[in-house]
Parts: C-alpha cells; sequence; structure tokens
C-alpha cells in the first residue's frame, strides 16, 4: 500500500459496484432529495439511518452513501459499518451520478 492510499485509504470503484448491483442511499432531507437525486437511489434522511439499519442489512448489499457534500453520507458511512453493512461514502450526489 502506498503513502497516499495509507493515509486515505484505498480508491473506491464505484461504477463497478453499481454493475454489481449496490444501492444508492441518499441521507439528504425528503425536500432535498425531490430536488433531485440519483436515479433509482433510496432516500433515508441522516436523522433516520440508524432506525433502518437492519432493513438495509436484510437487503445484503453492498450500499454507496450520498447527501449534498460527503459530511451527512459520512456519518451515516459510520453509523452502518457499526451495524455489520458494507457501505462506502460516495460523497455528493452529483458524484455518484456520474457512476451509473
Amino acid at each position: 500500500m502506498g503513502f497516499l492510499s495509507s493515509l486515505f485509504g484505498k480508491k473506491v470503484d464505484y461504477a463497478q459496484l453499481l454493475k454489481d448491483g449496490a444501492i444508492v442511499v441518499d441521507v439528504r432531507s425528503k425536500g432535498e432529495f425531490q430536488s433531485g437525486h440519483v436515479k433509482g437511489s433510496m432516500n433515508i434522511p441522516l436523522d433516520q439511518i440508524k432506525s433502518n439499519a437492519q432493513n438495509l442489512k436484510k437487503k445484503n448489499k453492498v450500499l454507496i452513501l450520498c447527501c449534498a457534500s460527503g459530511m451527512r453520507s459520512g456519518s451515516a458511512t459510520s453509523i452502518l459499518k457499526k451495524e455489520g453493512i458494507e457501505c462506502y461514502n460516495g460523497g455528493g450526489w452529483k458524484k455518484v451520478n456520474q457512476y451509473i
């Protein structure tokens, strides 16, 4: 592992994860989601992520979390990883949308 990857982690191939069936979960508010989102994504606002963790786990899929900038999706990623769910912080939804 190189120096930069040891600092920032491995580069994630989001396009491949999506091809393999990953689910995009947008953690913005319902109003933000309605103003634009990744096609086919689920909307679960950050304040509801923990209460939906078991339902997400039952889907048995990798999750890519997104929001407006990556801050809320980073928090959601931490919450879901603690629940044993394989998930990644995709950052802003417009960035994730490029991989569709």
